[in-house]
């Protein structure tokens, strides 16, 4: 039987690769989750909460500061990359060592080895980060419990190449539908071609030229892009409707109703018979002028970058808890079949953190 404990005394390297071995694809995390709850609650120094399978731990230790630890426990569906593989340049291969169970392992070597931090720390291990918003883990705990994440600033673990990245862009998806009239092929005369009819959201999309807005000193980039296109009936029929899926990633100086303003009037005249908002999650300003992020950019090191994509940064920026993104992974890497990081990264993210938390 395959062994379905923790092992926490291991570094966050070589724990990364056991937690890589232990699949947990979006809506299946229920044994990782399992695990990670009972090794957290042989630390006598937290106290262990848990909704669903999100966990939440805390140390009550009365510091003035609050610091909160956060990362998805799910991966994107395995292609063929599970078991993980340590190659001899200390590479380590396989689903989720990117995005993002290196920066879990160094959430579990923190919560471990450091009893005694110099701020309260909370750790948060959420699922269904990969997936539709409403099923987000992270969502759920701030809807049922929003004083299990009271904080004063927060990490999140995502993959940032061990640099940090200040706040998120926000996400949009719209479904553009066109509409026309049905009619044989031989006699396309006698209908509406609904496909033909999506070609000015094409080209209005092709001619999009996006902004590039500095903010706090980081320059985000935004992007209008059609993802998906859907249409026809047969191979002998005009189609009668079309559906074009759009998804704007647009920067933390605008809100949602600005951001669904914004891409309502860039397809005002282009024919479109219906606008469906099928996603959205707002982003979350980069905040790095505020102290406990000052002061954690500092101890870590490096030039703060922009964040491009959204991130769970947003649901914290919305609590009103600054936020950034700090793990050891790649981003450029994360949901590829060649996922990978480097466990010096690894090693050094939990050294910067276990610094930065005992100074």
């Amino acid at each position: 039987m395959a062994d379905t404990s923790l092992d926490l005394t291991l570094d966050a390297a070589r724990l990364t690769a056991q937690l890589v071995d232990f699949p947990s694809v979006s809506g299946t995390e229920q044994p990782l989750a399992d695990a990670i709850e009972t090794a957290l609650r042989a630390l006598p120094h937290l106290t262990v909460d848990r909704y669903g399978n999100n966990i939440v731990a805390r140390t009550h230790l009365g510091r003035p500061e609050r610091v909160v630890l956060a990362g998805h426990i799910d991966t994107v569906p395995i292609a063929g990359n599970v078991p993980s593989r340590l190659d001899e340049d200390g590479v380590l291969w396989g689903c989720g060592t990117c995005d993002m169970k290196s920066g879990v392992a160094v959430q579990l070597r923190i919560a471990a080895t450091v009893p005694a931090p110099n701020r309260d720390l909370t750790f948060v291990f959420y699922d269904n980060e990969e997936v539709a918003a409403d099923l987000n883990g992270l969502r759920h705990i701030a809807e049922a419990h929003p004083d299990w994440l009271r904080g004063d600033f927060a990490v999140l673990l995502e993959p940032s190449d061990g640099q940090v990245e200040g706040g998120c862009q926000g996400t949009l998806r719209v479904l553009l539908r066109t509409k026309g009239e049905r009619a044989h092929s031989a006699r396309g005369w006698m209908g509406d071609n609904a496909i033909h009819a999506a070609a000015p959201v094409l080209a209005r999309l092709a001619s999009y030229q996006p902004r590039r807005p500095v903010i706090d000193g980081l320059e985000y980039r935004e992007g209008l892009h059609a993802v998906g296109i859907s249409g026809g009936v047969a191979g002998n029929v005009i189609p009668d409707e079309c559906t074009v899926t759009v998804n704007f990633r647009y920067a933390p100086d605008r809100t949602e109703e600005d951001a669904l303003a914004h891409v309502r009037e860039v397809f005002a005249d282009c024919g479109v018979a219906e606008f469906v908002v099928d996603d959205h999650s707002p982003g979350a300003l980069p905040g790095l002028s505020h102290p406990a992020a000052a002061a954690f950019i500092e101890a870590v090191g490096g030039t703060p970058q922009p964040k491009f994509g959204w991130t769970d940064v947003s649901r914290f920026s919305a609590l009103g808890i600054p936020a950034v993104n700090y793990g050891p992974g790649n981003p450029l890497l994360a949901h590829k079949r060649d996922e990978r990081v480097e466990t010096a990264k690894i090693l050094a993210a939990e050294e910067r953190l276990r610094a930065w938390l005992t100074a």
